[in-house]
């Protein structure tokens, strides 16, 4: 049954994939084709990448709550894009390279998430709790200053930073596409290789212990699969922290299955779903009124306080 519904939302993704790229279709169709294609792969990786990573990360810490945002990757996005206009200014940071911007703060993000979960690890992964509350803080530290350092820009540079740290798919560099595409294939692939065990992993760790499971060891290599996704997709198009609680919340509701050879596809299908839809509905219904990363946040953000209430409520 849950290998039906995959199918169907495999196909379903194709359908919207389609109308994204033929609705109200005009000439020249060859440039308008080729600009939807760009937009439409990265909605498709990111929604992908966020989508994956979330089912990964809510497994490992136990919480279907959480997303992986949750340990600051937005917040260190917000506080390089800052530092990098303050001390480059407004016109030296847009004339930076797209390629070496996206390498370096991929390179960043994953760098400081590997170095958290390092150090906090080194006693073992029994305390997952400890990992995120110290992430949490990080985060809170780091808007801290990258508000403080917002202070100091002049009206024009702050508008770049401000533009830099909301999510958007209408200027996505299409030479960054093949770079995240290949991240992308490589994450879902190491996740996939990864899903038994997380199966077992989510019985918890002693009991994945007692099973054989060399429950450490997996911890980590999920972790460094979720900071390699949800790195590349944030540097390629900016943070969209609740996009995976959507993504994962959605799959988890469809397929009804504790399996995460399922689980994470349908996660990753939701998650481009979710993102093609959605700008599909602002482009050509709202004429782009809106950006679609603030709607996105805004329906996550019920969703996180629905699931909170019927947590309560149980």
């Amino acid at each position: 049954m849950a290998e039906r519904r995959l199918v169907a939302l495999s196909l379903g993704l194709l359908g919207l994939c389609a109308l994204f790229l033929f609705w109200n279709l005009r000439a020249p169709m060859g440039f308008i084709l080729g600009l939807r294609a760009e937009k439409l792969a990265a909605l498709v990786l990111v929604g992908a990448a966020t989508g994956a990573a979330t089912v990964i990360f809510q497994t490992i810490a136990a919480n279907r709550l959480l997303t992986p945002g949750i340990v600051g990757f937005d917040a260190l996005f917000v506080f390089t894009q800052t530092i990098l206009v303050l001390g480059l200014g407004g016109a030296g940071y847009v004339a930076l390279a797209d390629t070496a911007k996206f390498l370096v703060e991929a390179s960043l993000l994953m760098g400081a998430a590997m170095a958290l979960f390092g150090i906090l690890f080194r006693k073992g992964a029994e305390d997952i709790i400890r990992m995120i509350l110290t992430g949490v803080i990080l985060g809170v530290l780091l808007r801290g200053l990258a508000g403080f350092a917002q202070r100091l820009l002049d009206p024009s540079e702050f508008a770049v930073v401000q533009q830099a740290s909301i999510a958007s798919f209408n200027a996505v560099n299409p030479d960054l596409l093949g770079i995240a595409a290949l991240a992308l294939v490589c994450g879902l692939g190491a996740a996939l290789w990864l899903a038994p065990g997380l199966d077992v992993a989510a019985l918890g760790r002693v009991q994945a212990r007692v099973l054989g499971l060399n429950h450490d060891r997996l911890v980590f290599t999920a972790l460094g699969v979720v900071a390699a996704l949800v790195a590349v997709s944030t540097a390629l198009v900016g943070p969209v922290t609740f996009l995976g609680l959507l993504a994962a919340s959605f799959a988890h509701a469809l397929l009804r299955d504790h399996r995460h050879i399922v689980l994470i596809p349908a996660a990753a299908l939701m998650g481009a779903a979710i993102l093609v839809a959605g700008q599909a509905v602002f482009e050509r219904l709202l004429g782009l009124q809106s950006a679609l990363a603030v709607i996105v946040e805004f329906a996550g953000g019920l969703l996180f306080l629905a699931l909170v209430l019927k947590r309560r409520t149980r």
